[in-house]
């Protein structure tokens, strides 16, 4: 009987650890003012394009995505790219029987900014049936980062995820510490936005006198609950 060896072993990814600094308010405020230098047009069907219609965006972002998995890529590879596309069309004029050959380009670029590997130009020509070859997609290259200006660092969704994760993760960690249900903390936080809103309005009215009508719900919300979950009764 012959024996045979079996590899049970699975290649693990080495990532670096979470940087907590990394999720703090400066800088997502910073990401923020990033994201709006990244924004394509949201008109551009209308204004630049000619001949390039929603549906064909659609079809070209599906082999995109089924190309970044196939190839097992970076997560951010596939909305970058994304972003490459869109502010391109939003600057440039395309005939339609170029539309994939830019998707391959945008892809091509976004891996070299994502991924340790990136896609090389000779895979990505096979992913199009090699309808293009890898000269044009170099030359396309060049296209797209002159467009872009080679402002490739874009903001897109997926950046932000980590910081919408840590706010909830604060929430429950507040919650441990506190000894508090999650749902009883987010309460807590409905009711001082509520109180500061209220604050607001009546400090407006105090400027405007002729905005008196409303002083009866101010009062109103300020008296909010007398329960013991009322975050003015809480001693931490």
């Amino acid at each position: 009987m012959e024996h045979q060896l079996l590899c049970c072993e699975v290649e693990t990814i080495r990532r670096a650890y979470p940087d907590t600094n990394l999720l703090n308010d400066r800088v997502l405020r910073a990401m923020l003012k990033t994201e709006e230098t990244c924004a394509p047009s949201v008109s551009y069907f209308k204004c630049v394009q000619r001949e390039i219609v929603p549906s064909m965006r659609k079809i070209v972002a599906t082999w995109m995505l089924e190309v970044c998995e196939e190839q097992k890529c970076e997560e951010e590879v596939f909305p970058l790219a994304m972003n490459y596309l869109d502010r391109f069309l939003s600057l440039e004029p395309l005939k339609k029987s170029r539309l994939q050959l830019l998707g391959a380009t945008c892809m091509f670029v976004a891996s070299k900014m994502k991924e340790t590997i990136p896609l090389t130009a000779e895979k990505l020509c096979i992913y199009t049936d090699n309808s293009i070859r890898p000269e044009e997609l170099l030359q396309m290259e060049l296209l797209l980062v002159n467009k872009l200006k080679w402002n490739l660092a874009a903001m897109t969704p997926h950046d932000f995820i980590e910081h919408f994760l840590s706010c909830y993760r604060t929430t429950h960690f507040l919650s441990r510490v506190i000894k508090c249900d999650p749902d009883c903390l987010r309460a807590c936080q409905e009711q001082i936005e509520a109180l500061l809103e209220s604050s607001l309005r009546q400090a407006q009215q105090n400027i405007d006198p002729k905005a008196t009508e409303e002083e009866g719900e101010v009062e109103e919300e300020a008296g909010l609950a007398c329960t013991p979950t009322d975050v003015r009764d809480v001693d931490i």
